[in-house]
């Protein structure tokens, strides 16, 4: 057991560090893989069948694939920043409840897999699957906008508006998975934008509910964590961001296999900032080989 928690940090970061090849990319290529065999029926009526949407695997799965970011930020927290993040899971319970019972602010839907353990509807790992996508996005905002991130509202504004860029690639691919479902909303492509259709089986309005979503996130975000040390941290942490280079090859490839070209080519373009910040390491793909 370690003797402390500096040394316990110490061990979680090298944990992390030996193993980012199969925690960035081997766990989200894999993790698509049974999604989309899941979603195909593949497992149906054979050994594997309780591999099809395995709740504890899906928690499992993304608990490993947080871990960098939950390695990089542990120093960080103490008090006020434990307070932050037991606000944002209250939050994040709250209003996905309101969703699903009243079908504000997201418009009406339900979930159509069990994603872990639920309470009252909701998935009891709900803050492992929100708050990383905020924190993570300001992250990257903060590595992207350099000195410009010292203002506040052009640090506030891109932030909401990269995790509404971020639903807008895992939505569509968690609806095409048969996740959630949205009321009366038909997948017909990108082209049901036009005729009110929604965006690939995603209506409209679930983005308006994004907005405000991660506007209270990022608000109460920027208010708990020292944005000085955030970013000493990220200069010493190379592994930081790995999540969202799990997030852009697990959605980007469930939305390419369900045809879903503006989403996965804005996973790609998330990418792409990945590769600006110099977070998307090609030197751990070599690692493999």
């Amino acid at each position: 057991m370690p003797a402390d928690r500096r040394e316990a940090e110490a061990r979680l970061d090298a944990l992390v560090r030996d193993n980012r090849f199969t925690i960035s990319v081997v766990f989200p290529v894999v993790g698509a893989v049974l999604l989309v065999a899941s979603a195909e029926g593949v497992f149906a009526g054979t050994p594997l069948e309780p591999l099809a949407f395995n709740g504890a695997m899906i928690l499992l799965g993304t608990l490993v694939m947080r871990s960098p970011l939950v390695a990089g930020l542990a120093p960080l927290v103490g008090r006020r920043e434990l307070v932050g993040i037991g606000l944002l899971s209250a939050y994040a319970y709250a209003i996905e409840y309101v969703g699903v019972t009243t079908g504000w602010p997201y418009g009406e839907f339900a979930y159509l897999v069990a994603l872990g353990p639920e309470l009252g509807g909701v998935p009891l790992g709900l803050p492992v699957f929100f708050l990383p996508l905020v924190a993570n996005a300001y992250l990257l905002c903060l590595l992207l906008l350099g000195d410009r991130a010292e203002r506040t509202a052009v640090r506030l504004l891109a932030v909401i508006g990269l995790v509404l860029i971020m639903d807008v690639v895992l939505d569509p691919g968690a609806v095409a998975l048969g996740f959630w479902a949205y009321a009366g909303v038909e997948n017909v492509g990108a082209l049901g934008v036009l005729a009110g259709e929604g965006f690939y089986g995603v209506p409209l309005s679930n983005y308006g509910g994004w907005v405000v979503s991660a506007t209270v996130a990022t608000v109460v975000l920027d208010a708990a964590f020292d944005r000085a040390a955030l970013r000493a941290r990220l200069a010493e942490c190379e592994f930081m961001l790995d999540d969202m280079v799990s997030f852009v090859l697990l959605w980007g490839g469930v939305n390419c296999w369900f045809w879903n070209p503006i989403a996965a080519l804005v996973a790609l373009g998330i990418g792409v900032g990945l590769v600006r910040a110099d977070r998307f390491d090609a030197a751990l793909f070599r690692q493999a080989f």
